[in-house]
């Protein structure tokens, strides 16, 4: 990327600038995150471009994006700061109880349920000052979990547009260090009052109408091909980008929708939803937690990610009693 001319005459800190205004996608935020003047963003992206002989972001109305340079630049940046930050961080230990850092994860809104409110909890006690950016990352297309499905997550992680991502990876590449989580399932919710809510088989799951929760609005998911299997089929009639519209619209209509237990059991009775066993065996899917090799060495990703891991498990010692109210 740099070569020795190159770092002669450098300022490394102009990588700390790219690295904030890609994740920020605006100089004013930018200015704001790197505690500078809007002028002074500017006029590092000018030395920036000058230095990568790329226009590096490009203005629009609502703020800047990448360019192709850019974006192609954003992992091997990412990595040499993440090696930076590792070595300094060894000067200046975390410490959980002062720290004021703010942490940015990824998650599909129906796994934040999951580690979300018990992660809050262990904050509110043991790091009063640090503070959390959650950004929804939208399930793939079809269920899928394959390493493929998940590349724009994997292309945020690079860039440090987020620290760290939790969902269902299947396969993750070898650049990315990952732990796993808790495996989770689906439930199934209705409106309460709900004909299958009263006789939950198969036939009646099949007749209904069904709500999937689906990006690009493809209406076969996982559900779909444990029917196929059977010879079965059931009629999608709409698809919602995200599980907590998913709630609010099953909430008003005769439809159903598969969603993750931990969401079920978490919004379902706020809503007036009756959660069920779907009438077939379906999927469990291994939640990982998932950040870059790179930042490993990062104590404050380190106590971040053992902290999620600790609250999460702390909190599941309460899934039987959870469950039995809902009827199981």
């Amino acid at each position: 990327m740099l070569n020795e001319i190159d770092l002669a005459r450098a300022d490394l800190n102009l990588l700390v600038l790219f690295e904030t205004v890609l994740r920020e996608r605006h100089v004013g935020r930018a200015a704001s995150r790197l505690h500078l003047s809007a002028s002074a963003v500017s006029h590092g992206l000018g030395r920036l471009r000058r230095l990568l002989a790329d226009p590096v972001f490009l203005r629009t109305p609502r703020g800047v994006v990448p360019t192709a340079r850019a974006l192609e630049l954003a992992a091997p940046i990412s990595q040499v700061l993440a090696g930076a930050r590792s070595v300094l961080a060894t000067a200046a230990p975390f410490d959980p109880r002062t720290s004021t850092r703010e942490f940015t994860l990824g998650a599909p809104d129906g796994a934040s349920s999951l580690f979300l409110t018990p992660l809050l909890q262990r904050l509110q006690r043991e790091a009063p000052g640090v503070n959390v950016r959650l950004r929804q990352l939208l399930p793939p297309e079809a269920g899928r979990v394959d390493s493929s499905a998940w590349e724009p997550v994997f292309a945020l992680l690079d860039g440090r547009v987020i620290d760290l991502a939790i969902a269902p990876f299947g396969e993750v590449p070898a650049r990315f260090a990952t732990r796993d989580l808790g495996e989770e399932d689906f439930a199934i919710v209705s409106r309460r009052g709900h004909p299958f809510a009263r006789s939950p088989g198969m036939r009646e799951y099949c007749a209904a109408s069904h709500l999937v929760v689906s990006l690009t609005g493809d209406p076969r998911g996982f559900v779909d091909q444990a029917l196929a299997d059977r010879g079965l089929s059931r009629r999608v009639a709409l698809t919602v980008p995200g599980f907590f519209m998913a709630l609010a619209v099953v909430a008003e209509t005769d439809l159903l929708a598969a969603v993750p237990r931990s969401f079920a059991r978490a919004h379902a009775r706020r809503a007036g939803l009756a959660v069920t066993e779907p009438p077939l065996p379906l999927r469990r899917f291994q939640l990982r937690i998932v950040l870059p090799a790179g930042a490993v060495g990062d104590p404050g990703l380190a106590w971040l990610r053992s902290t999620i891991v600790a609250s999460t498990s702390e909190a599941a010692a309460g899934v039987p009693r959870a469950r039995r109210a809902f009827g199981r």
